[in-house]
């Protein structure tokens, strides 16, 4: 599944994925590396059979995997990763606005994902 939203010239290319094992995450962040090789950033987070992982890919500390963190953990999802992918605008959006953008990414595509439950 995948959303884009743009903030301030920022482009945030969200994909949320069901996964129950490291293997297959893993995998899925390879092919998003690879297709998105000039984003500036590639942040995540998922909840693997309970196990949490958080990555802010160079944003700022706790700006970018911990709000998409939890936004699954308020949605009480798991076997889920989130991954948005940041091609920069040119407007830096502050540590608050960048935690309100990678909430905000991860929280439209969680609206999508449950229409299609």
């Amino acid at each position: 599944m995948k959303n884009e939203i743009i903030i301030k010239k920022s482009k945030f290319i969200t994909y949320l994925y069901n996964v129950d094992n490291d293997d297959k995450m893993n995998e899925i962040l390879d092919n998003i590396r690879l297709e998105h090789k000039k984003a500036t950033h590639i942040c995540y987070a998922y909840i693997i059979n309970n196990k949490v992982k958080i990555n802010d890919d160079n944003e700022p500390k706790g700006t970018a995997g911990m709000p998409i963190y939890s936004v699954i953990e308020k949605n009480k999802l798991n076997n889920i990763i989130i991954i948005v992918v940041r091609y920069f605008g040119g407007i830096k959006l502050g540590a608050g606005g960048l935690f309100r953008a990678y909430s905000k990414s991860a929280s439209e595509i969680i609206k999508l994902y449950n229409k299609t439950e």
